[in-house]
């Protein structure tokens, strides 16, 4: 009984960690000076050639993701950053969106754990289609 109370006092404590661990900007938002475009185990990176409204029309497009809050930068910095959380325990995803030299660089990575399942990816390429649909 102590043994089953001991794990779900365990689970409770991480579920709480993972909602209200603070959201550090200076950590999150910044990126590389060169991205590769591709998946990766824990993210995803897409660059794409863009105008330079496309910041704007990308950003109004994320402000309306569910579980999407800003989180640092402004379109006039040609770089922000985002955090969205999973539905169910509120996992933690940063997506970092910069304009410069005629592209967007959109790279999206998990927080916590090895893998995001695809979920990165799949978010980042459903803003890029509403954006090239005229979002």
């Amino acid at each position: 009984m102590m043994f089953l109370l001991a794990v779900v006092l365990l689970l409770v404590a991480t579920v709480a960690w993972v909602r209200l661990a603070p959201l550090d900007a200076e950590r999150w938002h910044r990126l590389p000076d060169e991205l590769e475009a591709g998946d990766q185990s824990n993210g995803a990176i897409r660059v794409v050639d863009a105008g330079e409204d496309a910041l704007m029309r990308l950003d109004d497009i994320i402000r309306t993701t569910p579980r999407t809050e800003w989180l640092a930068g402004s379109v006039e910095d040609r770089m922000l950053t985002y955090v969205t959380r999973s539905a169910g325990f509120g996992f933690p995803d940063y997506t970092t969106v910069r304009w410069r030299n005629g592209a967007l660089e959109v790279f999206g990575r998990a927080r916590y754990g090895l893998s995001d399942l695809g979920v990165n990816a799949a978010r980042i390429d459903g803003w890029l289609n509403a954006l090239r649909q005229g979002g």
